[in-house]
């Protein structure tokens, strides 16, 4: 079974999913990376060509059309606007929301444009971070309080979990 961690730009899936498919001997796989390989494009080159519709459903079709086993997923924060990505993914991969305080994305994000970040037009980072956690929570089985945790307590939290359910 693979593991997916979805959550706001900076709350750790990159880093985590490494550290935790390492620890349980998995393959890690990061969804924008893989996107920009495909697409020969930074991800805020395709925002600006293609939009953020354009880039929404590149990213969703993506995660929809993956195949891949005993791996651990890290795709972009805004692949829980694509259903049918995020239904697949949950068919797939047992989905954990890495849950950061709003605080704490801020501080880490830096600049969300370089970064890639989708933001709706007429929206803040608040609005965004706000619509994003209501739909992690509904696709997620598991959700990880990450406030206080170093990345190492993160893991161990997961693999606890993980063990619990299987």
């Amino acid at each position: 079974m693979n593991i997916c961690l979805i959550g706001m730009p900076s709350s750790g899936k990159s880093v985590l999913g490494k550290m935790l498919a390492k620890r349980r001997k998995m393959t890690f796989l990061d969804l924008d990376t893989l996107i920009q390989k495909n697409t020969g494009k930074l991800l805020r080159e395709i925002i600006a060509e293609e939009g953020r519709e354009g880039f929404l459903r590149l990213e969703e079709e993506t995660g929809a059309s993956l195949s891949v086993e005993n791996t651990v997923i890290a795709p972009g924060g805004s692949i829980c606007y694509g259903e049918k990505a995020m239904r697949h993914l949950q068919k797939i991969s047992r989905v954990i929301f890495l849950d950061i305080p709003y605080e704490e994305m801020l501080k880490r994000i830096g600049d969300p444009v370089k970064r890639g970040v989708a933001i709706p037009e007429g929206f803040t980072l608040k609005d965004l971070y706000e619509e994003r956690t209501a739909l992690y929570r509904k696709y997620a089985e598991y959700t990880l309080e990450e406030r206080g945790l170093s990345s190492g307590a993160c893991v161990q939290k997961i693999m606890q979990y993980l063990d619990s359910a299987e």
